[in-house]
């Protein structure tokens, strides 16, 4: 299998790392645009240079925005990603109609997407890499973090991280909460953790990002915040995660199951289990190949059966 992506090889971060290695081990090969290659391409220039012809396009939302021209006149089915579906969202639900699939990483908003007149939104969700958490027993790794911490902190929507996290450093052994990590040094400092206190975004607070998923796939027991995505996921608090309701509740919660040891063995492993069972990219990419042979056929991307003169004024659709 081939599949034409929208992006440049050295784009291939963060999520889209661990999707191109998923990609690779199903056997699918990735066609990624060169240096150079205009932002608004004709995507019809793509196809005829690509060696073999795919059996769909990927925009898979990368760092770098690409725009083809002339998506919806090939007949290949066309996917885009939108990894960060609570963000902007009337936009993505818009432009998402010149692709036939488009692809939302967090609950409840594939119902919108067929609200706003979109046939076929499929929902996956974040994911844990097996390359970097997958074949390490976590207990034979010396938890040297008390509390452990990896993301941003810069810009309006990470107020709470702002207000917590110096709090917990005052009074956990925690390592160096501050600094930028690789997706390799997350791995290794979640695999040398006890705890990981997820702290979301300020504007989507119930947010299951990719580093929940890879906390418990590391074997940490995973704290974050309720209401949550991950209860709608297949993953029940007291279970497989600890919940806090108040920013009051997470010293006190983090000092409990500091002592508990055999409570948090039952958590984490329970956790752990469910990841790497049914949560890191190899399934997600099953499920999307499998969407894929099942609907890509359609090409039912709205926009396709639009008339000219209702697309935007130099959009290429």
């Amino acid at each position: 299998m081939n599949v034409l992506t929208l992006c440049r090889k050295d784009n291939l971060c963060k999520e889209l790392w661990g999707y191109a290695r998923a990609f690779e081990r199903q056997g699918v090969v990735l066609h990624c645009f060169d240096w150079g290659t205009p932002v608004n391409v004709d995507v019809r220039e793509l196809l005829r240079n690509c060696p073999e012809r795919p059996d769909f396009i990927l925009n898979p939302e990368s760092g770098i925005t690409f725009m083809p021209t002339s998506l919806t006149a090939v007949d290949v089915p066309t996917v885009c990603f939108h990894f960060d579906t609570y963000q902007a969202t009337a936009r993505r639900v818009r432009w998402s109609k010149i692709y036939d699939i488009p692809v939302v990483f967090h609950p409840h908003f594939e119902d919108e997407y067929r609200r706003a007149g979109h046939p076929n939104p499929l929902t996956l969700a974040h994911a844990a890499s097996i390359d970097l958490y997958g074949a390490r027993n976590p207990e034979e790794r010396e938890r040297n973090y008390e509390v452990g911490w990896v993301g941003r902190l810069n810009g309006a929507p990470y107020n709470a991280r702002r207000r917590v996290l110096p709090k917990l450093a005052n009074q956990f052994r925690m390592n160096d909460w501050e600094r930028t990590y690789t997706m390799e040094e997350t791995a290794e400092i979640f695999r040398h953790s006890k705890i990981i206190v997820n702290i979301s975004r300020d504007d989507y607070l119930q947010d299951a990002n990719m580093r929940v998923y890879e906390t418990m796939a590391a074997g940490a027991l995973l704290m974050t915040r309720m209401p949550t995505d991950l209860s709608t996921l297949g993953f029940a608090e007291g279970e497989h995660f600890i919940g806090y309701r108040d920013e009051s509740e997470i010293v006190p919660a983090v000092r409990r199951w500091l002592a508990d040891e055999a409570g948090r063995a039952r958590v984490t492993s329970a956790a752990r289990e469910l990841v790497l069972a049914r949560h890191t990219y190899d399934a997600r990419v099953k499920s999307l190949l499998d969407f894929v042979a099942a609907n890509g056929s359609k090409l039912s991307a709205p926009a396709r059966r639009w008339p000219v003169s209702i697309a935007p004024a130099g959009s290429g659709w």
